[in-house]
Formats: C-alpha cells, sequence, structure tokens
C-alpha cells in the first residue's frame, strides 16, 4: 500500500465534511455536524499559521486525516483520525511516524510533540508506544464519551532527542517526597 499526505486546501471542504460527519469516531467527543465542521474551516480550524491539516491518501484515496495544531508552539500538539473501512492496516503507524517526522524536520523550533487520546483506544496506545512517545499522564475520567461516560485519558509526548537517537526517555515518575504534607 503506498502511503501519501495531502495539504487541506479550502476546496476539500465538502470533503472534510463527509470524511467527519460519514462514518462513527468512538474515541472522539460530540457528534461532528456539517454546518460546524464547515464553520471551522471558514474560521481557519484546519489550515491557518497555528494549524495544518493533511490529508492521509492510501493507494490515491482519503484514509485518514492528520490535524496539526499548536505549530507557532514549542510543543504542538495532533488528532489524526483514520477512516472506518482502514482501520487497523497499519496507517495509524505511518501517520504518526510521518507527522513526528515532519514537525521536527519543518519546525526547528519544536522540542516536544503531543497527544492525547483515551485510555480504552488500545490501537493508538500501541501507535503511540510504536512511535516512541512515551506515557507522560493519565487523567481520570476526563474524557466525555458518546453515551455521557466519563473515560480516563492518557497523554503520550516524543522530545526532539529522543527521536534524533531513536530512544524513549520515560518521565520520572517516583518524585514524591514522602512524609511531607503539603
Amino acid at each position: 500500500m503506498r502511503i501519501e499526505f495531502s495539504r487541506f486546501s479550502p476546496a476539500d471542504v465538502d470533503d472534510l465534511v463527509g470524511f467527519l460527519t460519514g462514518q462513527p469516531w468512538p474515541f472522539h467527543s460530540g457528534v461532528q455536524d456539517p454546518e460546524v465542521v464547515r464553520r471551522r474551516a471558514a474560521d481557519g480550524a484546519y489550515d491557518d499559521e497555528e494549524t495544518r491539516t493533511f490529508w492521509v491518501l492510501a493507494d490515491g484515496e482519503r484514509a485518514g486525516l492528520v490535524r496539526l495544531q499548536d505549530l507557532a508552539d514549542d510543543t504542538p500538539m495532533f488528532d489524526l483520525r483514520i477512516g472506518q473501512s482502514w482501520r487497523g492496516r497499519g496507517l495509524g503507524s505511518q501517520a504518526v511516524a510521518w507527522l513526528t517526522g515532519y514537525l521536527f524536520t519543518e519546525l526547528p523550533q519544536v522540542n516536544r510533540i503531543e497527544g492525547t487520546t483515551r485510555q480504552d483506544n488500545h490501537a493508538m496506545r500501541a501507535v503511540f508506544r510504536k512511535s516512541g512517545y512515551a506515557k507522560e499522564a493519565h487523567y481520570r475520567e476526563s474524557w466525555p464519551g458518546l453515551d455521557g461516560a466519563l473515560h480516563d485519558a492518557v497523554g503520550y509526548a516524543i522530545l526532539r532527542r529522543d527521536w534524533i537517537s531513536g530512544t524513549v526517555t520515560p518521565p520520572h515518575w517516583d518524585d514524591e517526597v514522602s512524609g511531607h504534607q503539603a
């Protein structure tokens, strides 16, 4: 399978609306409304000085979407969506490898890249680990599901130095001073 990435353009709005509203997104909050997507696109939410969006093309077909956010910061974040019929084929890992290289190569001020997912999104968590991202955060009952239930969320990040060296530096989790009270 040939994977490519193509920058979103304002002419793609109808395709964007169809992609975001035409299939289920079980690990994303809220329901996508076509008019909201159109308004957000018109307001630059998918492409402006702080956001760039790319289509993930699999054999020429729009199979996914990568949205890079907070690009003026030294720690951008991303949203990755793989279309329902393309899930489970390795596109997520290829997309995260590509976006990581893109951000560290194109934006020299970027020191780290962050992403967050629901705790029960095992596929995305595996993509983070495979891509060299370290788990840095666990947010209890912070991600509302479509059914109203609250799910835990987990945050991952990769440091530029780890990307260059091909290593993963985990956070120091045991830094609490015992016996001291605030």
